[in-house]
C-alpha cells in the first residue's frame, strides 16, 4: 500500500498531541510520535527532559528515519507523522516531495511561558518557527501549497477547521477525530511524562482560552524575535467559521 504521508511540522506546545490523537481517531489512519526526535537530540546536543531515555530507545540516524519511518512501509491509506519543525536540521529533506505537509503555529506570547517551563532560556532555535518559516518557503518553491493550523483557530472550532485541512488534504473529514479516551496513548513518544501532563487530562480539543502570562524581559526578547514569523505564516492560516478574514 502506498499511504498519503502526512507531515504535521509544528512547534513546541501548540496543540500537535492533540491533533496526533484526533488523527487517530480516523478509521484508516496510523499516526507517529516525532520520529526524529533522537536525531535532533544527537545532532544538536540540546538537553530536554527525558533525553537519554529518547535517545536509548529511538533510531538517532535521521537517514534510516525517512527511509524507515516516514518513506517506510504503513499498512494503512493514510499515515499521520507528528512532528517538529526544529528537528529537520541538517537532514537532507529530499523526502519532503513525496509528504503532504501541514504547518501548525501558535502565538509566541501565549506559546512561549509554556515552553520555558519545560526548557530554561529558549531560544528562536527551540520555538521552530524560523524553521517553519523557512520551511514554507521551501515547500512553495517545490510546488506545494502547505496547510497553515493555527492553534488558536483549531480550539475556536475544531470541526470547521478539520473539515477544511482534510478537504485540501483530499481525505474525508471523520466525525472521530473530535474526541478520544482520556489517559496516555499508545501512539505517544517515550518523553510522554515530561510534555503530555495536559493532553493525557483531554477526552477533546479543549476551548481557546487566552493566555495572559507576564513573560521575563528575556522571553519579551525573543518574543520580538518569533513576532515576525508568526505573523508572516498567520496571515493564511485556515480560519475558524466566526473569524474569517
Amino acid at each position: 500500500m502506498n499511504p498519503r504521508r502526512i507531515c504535521l511540522w509544528s512547534g513546541p506546545r501548540n496543540v500537535s498531541t492533540a491533533l496526533m490523537y484526533a488523527f487517530a481517531q480516523r478509521s484508516d489512519a496510523c499516526v507517529v510520535d516525532e520520529p526524529l526526535y533522537a536525531y535532533y537530540l544527537r545532532t544538536t546536543g540540546v538537553d530536554h527532559p527525558g533525553r537519554a531515555e529518547v535517545l536509548a530507545h529511538m533510531d538517532a540516524d535521521g537517514r534510516h528515519v525517512v527511509e524507515d519511518v516516514i518513506l517506510g512501509p504503513c499498512d494503512r491509506p493514510v499515515l499521520f507523522m507528528k512532528q517538529m519543525a526544529h528537528h529537520l536540521v541538517g537532514l537532507d529533506r529530499g523526502f519532503l516531495r513525496q509528504t503532504d505537509n501541514v504547518l501548525l503555529i501558535r502565538d509566541p506570547s501565549e506559546m512561549l511561558p509554556s515552553l520555558a517551563k519545560n526548557i530554561p532560556n529558549p531560544t528562536l532555535r527551540d520555538t521552530g518557527l524560523k524553521m517553519q518559516s523557512d520551511l514554507f518557503n521551501e515547500l512553495r518553491s517545490l510546488g506545494q501549497h502547505p496547510p497553515i493550523l493555527d492553534a488558536r483557530q483549531l480550539l475556536l472550532d475544531p470541526r470547521g477547521v478539520l473539515s477544511i485541512l482534510c478537504d485540501q488534504l483530499a481525505i474525508s473529514f471523520e466525525e472521530a477525530m473530535l474526541s478520544w479516551p482520556e489517559g496516555a496513548r499508545p501512539e505517544d513518544g517515550i518523553w510522554a511524562p515530561h510534555w503530555y501532563e495536559n493532553v493525557h487530562r483531554s477526552k477533546g480539543f479543549q476551548p481557546y482560552q487566552p493566555k495572559t502570562a507576564t513573560l521575563s524581559e528575556s522571553l519579551q526578547l525573543l518574543l520580538e524575535e518569533c513576532r515576525p514569523y508568526y505573523e508572516a505564516l498567520e496571515a493564511t492560516a485556515i480560519r475558524a467559521r466566526t473569524e474569517k478574514k
